[in-house]
């Protein structure tokens, strides 16, 4: 096996030959070191490299197993983390110029929750600059290119994590998600991101954008990886007010039934089809139908109330909550952030408090909506992830990040469970993902869904042209 092939394999395949001593932690962290080391600077994924702790972590999980203390599935797999994960000893910049020697004493829980479960932290991966922003493009690092075609953008917040996982320069990582963030540069590159419920995953030691609407979760080359990362990083924590007390079944076990018979999908009358590029809805409805066709599940149209109203909503209470994160260094250091990102939060000015407040009320309503009124009669929605394949770095403007979060916002709204995973191609060679979301807590069903896609499917599998 080459070295290429080693760092291809997925977080299953991977666990599974470390598990039997057929593959070494060390010779998997070496070969995602050496694509990071011819890629990376074509792709400007990474913000930082901690290679020498990652060999010595790999060493540690040679040795581990090789006593019989194997862990589990993420026992000495190779993993990145987006740079606004509080890693203790290692700088975390948040993709800014503010934070940029900023160097953690402790790790974010979702870390350390990797770390016990025997994870090797690559380094921090490129992002939008504080995560304010869909594109990836960064002034202070560079923007994280595409790696399907390096005159697009990778997508945002999470840019680096969505080309590093696509590019085989990791097998996994962990993003964040306040209006689309996992699961927009999931689909533009071409991998499996997933935004799981809101308070399913701790936000302590993640820098935040929207404390009402930021998520963390996996981005993986497939649904199987991301429930292994799931599984290990969902779950109460004590010191997060919004972390949920909800109990986490066994993902991985939930994706052994592959039979999608009972399962009741609806796809929306509104919203989710309108303005949306030819390729993209010849992909989507061709997914839809290997779920009702292939894998018999039960699709029905279905209306969603209020939905034109949510990316409104969504402002409302974004702008207002990362102004007033901000609002100190936007006083005393305005020159420090880029020029997009600036401009944003002097959007929050423009909110007065009783728009906040009208519109936590709205996310209120639009929750019960949809839970008497769509989740009664479905279990999943099927939709487009973002409604353009990749755009041109050159379109880095306010409309294409509207356009990019058009599909994906709505959800962070909710706090509803949503998967992107790749379901076709352009013609110029471009991914295309589907969104496939699920009721509150069902990460389950949400990945067994997505996991039977992938089975039936081989998107998930291309690699990109590098």
């Amino acid at each position: 096996m080459t070295t290429t092939d080693i760092a291809q394999l997925s977080i299953a395949e991977a666990a599974a030959l470390i598990g039997k001593r057929k593959l070494s932690p060390v010779e998997l962290t070496e070969s995602c070191l050496q694509r990071i080391g011819s890629l990376d600077a074509r792709l400007r994924a990474f913000i930082t490299v901690t290679r020498e702790d990652a060999l010595a972590a790999a060493q540690q999980a040679a040795t581990a197993i090789a006593g019989g203390n194997y862990k589990g599935p993420l026992h000495g797999i190779p993993f990145a983390l987006k740079d606004l994960f509080d890693t203790a000893g290692v700088r975390t910049t948040a993709g800014s110029k503010i934070m940029a020697e900023r160097v953690p004493q402790e790790d974010a829980e979702a870390t350390v929750r990797l770390k016990a479960a025997g994870a090797v932290l690559l380094g921090k991966l490129n992002m939008h600059e504080f995560a304010f922003g869909i594109t990836g493009v960064n002034p202070h690092y560079g923007g994280t290119y595409n790696p399907w075609d390096t005159t697009r953008m990778s997508g945002g917040s999470s840019s680096g994590a969505g080309a590093a996982v696509a590019a085989a320069m990791t097998l996994g990582a962990l993003g964040t998600d306040t209006g689309g963030s996992i699961r927009a540069p999931a689909s533009l590159c071409g991998i499996t991101g997933l935004k799981p419920t809101y308070g399913r995953v701790s936000r302590r030691g993640i820098t935040p954008l929207s404390w009402a609407l930021d998520h963390a979760g996996p981005m993986a080359r497939s649904a199987a990886d991301a429930a292994i990362i799931l599984k290990v990083i969902a779950g109460h924590d004590p010191q997060d007010e919004t972390s949920s007390e909800e109990p986490v079944p066994d993902y991985t076990k939930a994706l052994k039934d592959q039979r999608l018979k009972r399962l009741r999908i609806g796809v929306p009358q509104e919203y989710f089809f309108d303005n949306v590029d030819d390729e993209v809805l010849r992909a989507i409805h061709a997914a839809i139908l290997v779920l009702r066709d292939d894998l018999k599940a039960g699709v029905s149209e279905v209306s969603l109330p209020h939905i034109a109203e949510a990316p409104a909503a969504v402002s409302a209470i974004m702008l207002p909550e990362a102004l007033a994160y901000h609002k100190r260094w936007l006083a005393e250091r305005p020159q420090d952030y880029g020029e997009d990102v600036r401009a944003r939060l002097e959007m929050g000015l423009l909110y007065p408090a009783v728009s906040y407040v009208q519109a936590q009320r709205f996310r209120s309503l639009i929750v019960e909506e949809w839970r008497q009124k769509v989740f009664d009669r479905v279990d999943l929605l099927a939709v487009p992830t973002t409604p353009v394949p990749a755009p041109s770095l050159e379109e880095n403007d306010l409309q294409t990040t509207l356009t990019l979060t058009r599909f994906t916002g709505p959800f962070n709204l909710t706090g509803l469970p949503a998967i992107s995973i790749p379901c076709g191609f352009t013609k110029g060679g471009l991914p295309i993902g589907m969104q496939l979301v699920g009721r509150w807590w069902d990460e389950a069903t949400v990945l067994r869904a997505a996991h039977a896609y992938q089975q039936a499917t081989d998107w998930h599998k291309r690699p990109p042209p590098l």
